[in-house]
């Protein structure tokens, strides 16, 4: 695996071969105007279904979850 660091404009004209370079390991980085913007990486998508109601009973929210915050709390007040 090895980092490689392209400009914006590299990276436009050589973006199928960078997108194959990450998918086999490789960080791919781009700049612009000398200073690091992004990192390319592969999407990974979730292996297994979600499953409702698999925490049924497990998690508990509290009473005054839905409650109206106070104005402190908008204001930026410490109450």
């Amino acid at each position: 695996m090895s980092t490689q660091t392209v400009s914006v404009q590299d990276a436009q004209k050589r973006l199928a071969e960078l997108i194959d370079l990450a998918k086999q390991g490789d960080e791919i980085v781009i700049a612009q105007d000398e200073q690091t913007r992004v990192r390319l990486v592969p999407f990974t998508s979730h292996s297994a279904p979600r499953i409702l109601g698999q925490y049924h009973g497990k998690i508990m929210m509290s009473r005054d979850f839905d409650d109206p915050l106070p104005d402190e709390f908008w204001l930026g007040e410490n109450p």
